[in-house]
């Protein structure tokens, strides 16, 4: 033990050894544990006297359940009363016509007499004058947004065929509606040609009428003209007679896209119905008509659409047909100020 103590103190006073405690080392398996120091909960120092009521009732789970009313109380403070839309005026929701003429002539019979159905369908020359037509009134009172379709659609078909190209597809199309009614004619005038008739059956847009056709008879006019003789406008109708047993004004048309429905039409029941009205006020004609059909045909001989417009359907639009009959004489009249004499 001597001998251990005597070795110590000569280690003590040696120059090149040392026995004073090494720096403590900490060994860590965190990587943050070194560099960063610990961090504080911010949330400590929030007022927790102040915001106490608002995270109780944001946490607390005993809450009171909610209401449709006190749903719509808490809308209310937050977002403010509930704005209605304010229901449309009435002059919008529905405008009445000044120049209002009814359309069904009471002192006429729906249906024409036995002793006075013609054998023959009433064919009527249209006479050139000066009396506005029905093709006019609806093109010259066509609303922007129709102007705006229409216009879209030639640009587009200009870009695509040019101009000529435009032009000779708008006379093709033009020259197919006229041989789809020659067609029509031969096959429900009953002095029409058998050869003609057989020979008109190969087309595809006869082919696409064929099943409306069996619901259609005792053919009162074909290519008419008529005349309101109130309101004084002149119209060339398609056809006059009985489909599925009610007196109708028929109007083919023929189409190159699928019109389903009557408002895929535009103003054809507009038509329709100026030519219902023209009808029951012309003296050229002894019965009154009712309803309407539209009848769209297709190239391809696909089922046409057929659109029947009963008597409450061409009441709703004679008003409109003659809103904008009434339309065009305020611009017509217009037109007549502004002519120098």
């Amino acid at each position: 033990m001597k001998s251990f103590q005597t070795i110590c103190r000569q280690l003590r006073s040696s120059k090149r050894f040392s026995l004073e405690p090494a720096a403590h080392v900490d060994f860590s398996t965190s990587s943050y544990s070194c560099s960063q120091k610990k961090k504080v909960n911010p949330y400590k120092e929030v007022d927790q006297g102040k915001y106490s009521d608002l995270v109780q009732s944001v946490l607390s789970s005993r809450g009171l359940a909610q209401t449709p009313e006190s749903l719509f109380e808490e809308d209310n403070l937050i977002y403010g009363p509930v704005s209605k839309c304010k229901p449309p005026k009435q002059d919008e929701e529905a405008r009445v016509p000044r120049n209002w003429c009814p359309l069904f002539n009471p002192e006429r019979s729906i249906k024409p007499n036995a002793t006075s159905t013609p054998t023959v369908p009433l064919k009527i020359p249209l006479q050139r004058n000066t009396i506005r037509s029905v093709t006019k009134i609806l093109q010259q009172t066509m609303t922007s947004e129709q102007l705006f379709y229409l216009e879209r659609w030639k640009q587009r078909m200009i870009l695509e065929l040019g101009e000529d190209g435009f032009a000779e597809y708008s006379s093709n199309i033009f020259l197919q509606g006229k041989r789809f009614h020659k067609a029509l004619e031969s096959i429900l005038a009953p002095e029409g040609d058998l050869k003609e008739r057989e020979e008109n059956l190969e087309s595809g847009y006869i082919e696409s009428v064929q099943h409306i056709l069996k619901d259609v008879s005792g053919v009162r006019a074909l290519e008419s003209a008529v005349q309101h003789e109130t309101l004084k406008y002149v119209g060339l109708l398609d056809c006059v007679a009985e489909y599925q047993g009610k007196l109708c004004v028929i109007d083919w048309k023929t189409s190159e896209k699928p019109k389903p429905y009557i408002r895929n039409t535009f103003d054809n029941p507009l038509q329709v119905v100026a030519y219902v009205g023209a009808i029951n006020n012309d003296a050229n004609y002894s019965f009154q008509v009712q309803c309407g059909l539209i009848v769209v045909a297709y190239k391809d001989g696909s089922p046409a659409h057929p659109h029947f417009m009963d008597t409450e359907l061409c009441s709703q639009y004679w008003a409109k047909w003659l809103l904008r009959l009434e339309e065009y004489t305020k611009k017509e009249k217009n037109q007549n100020v502004q002519k120098p004499d």
